[in-house]
């Protein structure tokens, strides 16, 4: 009677429960520097996105601020003419009223 035993094909690495049995290794190393202009490249990109981000928040800031001053004058315009309209209905409603036609008119004689 012969017994088989397995091995597994790598002989030096033992095999885990619920593990890859392969491991990725890239071909291409980077050196430190690489390194430190990969992460610059990173931050600098993040920073323009930001720096985009702010710039829209303000742009439309600025924007609000346009239309709350048109509607400030807008309104102090329609005010200005609802007071005149005021006056001008007024003085003829007091020329055409009922109180008006039965006043009469009085003559004014002056020293001389």
């Amino acid at each position: 009677m012969t017994t088989t035993t397995f091995t597994p094909r790598r002989s030096g690495v033992q095999m885990r429960r619920n593990q890859n049995s392969t491991r990725f290794q890239s071909r291409v190393k980077l050196g430190p520097v690489a390194h430190t202009v990969l992460v610059a490249l990173m931050i600098t990109v993040l920073g323009l996105i930001y720096l985009t981000q702010a710039i829209k928040t303000t742009a439309y800031g600025y924007e609000a601020q346009d239309l709350d001053s048109q509607i400030s004058e807008l309104s102090a315009k329609k005010s200005e003419l609802e007071v005149q309209n005021a006056r001008l209905t007024s003085l003829e409603r007091a020329k055409n009223s009922n109180v008006a036609a039965a006043m009469t008119s009085t003559e004014t004689s002056y020293a001389r």
